[in-house]
């Protein structure tokens, strides 16, 4: 599959903001794909690479020169050169030309506090993860076993390579390590950092025990928060916040973790294979994580302000996922199974029954059997679940 051109669903964002802003900034998890999207979505824009040092020798010398005598360019790691930041302020305050300046950059804490603090209004934000079952599924790379796609991996830049996950996300974690993280002053030690991101996949699916994290990897409370923050600006994890009525418990309760991407999981937990995932203890969060990923990403793709939570009340009862539209939510259990049980939409009418605001709502289970509705419960397969279709 070598130089294969990728389909992706960001297109029909990225021209709703072209509309609006002087300046499109796009966000990427590493290894997206970015600079072949950018190539091939703005072909009549110059392209410049921060990250190749003649590039950013040249524009640091003087930058005012090259922003004013440049137009329609895109400026790729953005972060390698700071100080252009407070010349295009100047610059699109002047020409007031939407869209004359594609920036991008793999997402870090002193960049978005830069930029937010810079830039303000100027920017239109689009962020870029991974591919979408969608994607995979336009691509004709998606695969038919929910186990092997879990292992597999959703990062584009694999599709174009022979390499094996392994070899790959070893190289993509050592990367990360020593390019972005070295760089941020509250990680000074690189290897427990480490140990906290193995041990965070190992609790995929589970509300974070801050005070056992702080206990297994030796540091305090206070740094496993900030380091969890580092990963979740880094597009490695993502927390879930859980559901409550009254709106200030969602943030002062604990949440629960995700991985962005199920490969990378499956590499700190030394799974060497699909079928080795087949019976490993972790494969139903994993199962779990992949489909709550893949919803998120629906939300961003088609710009939809729909807030995702989990459920669990004083007694216990959970719902894997509360899709928050307005004043509605959408309840969605997700379990690993082919074969459905009554006991999946215990927790979903639980709450139904709870709660008279909910008494019609309509709630979903994702598993890997048949699509079927049961009344309220609509139960669908893993290949033809899309979010937009709630």
């Amino acid at each position: 599959m070598n130089n294969m051109s990728f389909y992706r669903l960001y297109w029909d964002k990225l021209n709703r903001i072209k509309k609006g802003f002087p300046i499109i900034g796009i966000v990427w998890a590493r290894q997206v794909g970015k600079t072949t999207f950018l190539k091939e979505q703005f072909p009549d824009y110059q392209y410049f690479n921060l990250e190749t040092p003649e590039t950013l020798s040249f524009i640091e010398q003087d930058p005012w020169s090259f922003l004013r005598e440049h137009s329609h360019v895109i400026i790729d790691e953005i972060q390698r050169c700071p100080i252009l930041f407070s010349y295009l302020l100047e610059i699109v305050d002047t020409r007031k030309i939407m869209s004359d300046f594609i920036i991008s950059w793999s997402e870090n804490l002193i960049l978005s506090e830069k930029i937010s603090q810079s830039l303000a209004w100027r920017v239109g934000y689009i962020t870029m993860e991974a591919f979408s079952f969608e994607e995979l599924s336009q691509n004709h790379t998606l695969s038919p076993d929910p186990i092997e796609q879990i292992f597999k991996w959703f990062m584009p830049v694999m599709y174009d390579r022979e390499v094996s996950p392994i070899e790959y996300y070893e190289s993509y974690i050592a990367t990360y390590l020593e390019r972005d993280v070295r760089q941020i002053k509250m990680v000074q030690n690189l290897t427990l950092f480490r140990k906290l991101l193995s041990l965070l996949a190992g609790r995929i699916g589970q509300v974070i025990n801050y005070r056992s994290l702080s206990d297994d990897i030796g540091v305090d409370e206070k740094t496993v928060k900030s380091w969890i923050s580092i990963l979740e600006a880094s597009y490695l994890v993502f927390q879930l916040q859980p559901y409550y009525e009254n709106f200030g418990k969602r943030y002062i309760k604990s949440p629960k973790i995700y991985f962005s991407d199920t490969g990378l999981a499956c590499r700190l937990l030394w799974i060497r294979s699909a079928e080795e995932l087949t019976n490993h203890y972790i494969v139903g969060n994993l199962f779990e994580n992949m489909m709550i990923s893949e919803i998120k990403k629906q939300i961003i793709i088609h710009g939809q302000w729909e807030q995702l939570f989990f459920y669990r009340d004083s007694t216990q009862k959970e719902i894997d996922l509360i899709i928050e539209q307005g004043i509605q939510q959408v309840p969605i259990e997700i379990k690993k199974n082919g074969t459905y049980s009554n006991t999946y939409s215990q927790g979903i009418k639980y709450r139904t029954n709870l709660n008279i605001k909910h008494k019609d709502q309509k709630g979903y289970i994702i598993y890997t059997g048949n699509t079927i509705s049961l009344g309220n419960i609509t139960l669908s397969n893993r290949r033809d679940f899309n979010y937009t279709t709630l």
